[in-house]
């Protein structure tokens, strides 16, 4: 697949992206970083309402958060960008979700590959300023209090979308936590690739250095002692019921947290 041109600054052009070391400083990081992050989406909100904000605008502002976390002194590895490439057409990727970061940096580094929307909760359609920026990037809604229903539309939606020539992005857990519970890892992902015979991408993730506010989960501290990792792991193409597969993704998370060295953040199952 190739990327496209009309994407600036593309971190996805190689395979591994690492913030240079030392190049910023890590004192005050989270008042760096906040006003940053303010004017970013109420900039984007302003687009959104004019109905103008596109993909263009959409992956300059996730660049924009890329670079105001490193700014900030947040060191970034990503790695696996180059698996974006052995497909052609819709995928759906599969990761885990520690919190705000990588809905805000994903566009960043998907976007320049293939087109891209989110599965979200509809509650945050419904949020000051970031509820217009989700919606004018055609996401699919869930309401989280009935999941057969959540189900039904999804796949409905999700079809539509691959269709158009779109990827997903689905967060398996029921909400965002640092810890990695393989027991409530659902196989939304999985029947979503299977239904539409598209393969699916795992995507690693660990974004604590970004953490979830007590208050606000948005607002949390921002902590330059711990490294950002992304990874993305090999396509992974749907046989069977899936078992195999599904168990293959949490495989990959959960032994990518252990080389990043944060076998803390898995919760251990019981025999």
């Amino acid at each position: 697949m190739t990327p496209d041109n009309k994407f600036l600054n593309r971190i996805s052009d190689t395979d591994e992206y690492i913030t240079p070391v030392g190049k910023y400083p890590k004192f005050f990081p989270g008042i760096r970083f906040f006003p940053k992050l303010i004017n970013i989406v109420v900039s984007s909100s302003r687009l959104a309402k004019k109905g103008i904000y596109d993909s263009v605008h959409w992956y300059d502002s996730s660049i924009d958060v890329v670079r105001s976390l490193e700014e900030s002194g947040i060191i970034m590895h990503f790695t696996g960008m180059d698996n974006m490439r052995k497909v052609q057409g819709p995928v759906i990727y599969v990761g885990n979700h520690m919190g705000t970061m990588e809905t805000m940096i994903l566009p960043a580094i998907i976007r320049p590959v293939m087109k891209v929307v989110y599965i979200i909760k509809a509650e945050l359609a419904t949020y000051p300023f970031f509820g217009s920026v989700a919606v004018a990037r055609d996401p699919i809604l869930v309401g989280r209090d009935n999941p057969r229903e959540d189900l039904i539309k999804v796949l409905e939606e999700g079809n539509k979308r691959i269709q158009a020539g779109k990827s997903i992005i689905v967060f398996p857990q029921k909400t965002r936590s640092d810890l990695l519970d393989p027991d409530t890892f659902n196989t939304l992902g999985i029947k979503l690739a299977k239904r539409n015979n598209v393969p699916v991408i795992p995507i690693a993730l660990l974004t604590d250095a970004w953490g979830n506010g007590r208050y606000i989960k948005e607002a949390g501290k921002i902590d330059p002692s711990k490294e950002v990792h992304l990874a993305f792991g090999k396509p992974i193409y749907i046989k069977g019921n899936g078992n195999e597969e599904h168990q293959k993704i949490i495989e990959f998370i959960t032994g990518k947290l252990k080389e990043w060295g944060r076998e803390d953040l898995v919760k251990k199952t019981k025999d």
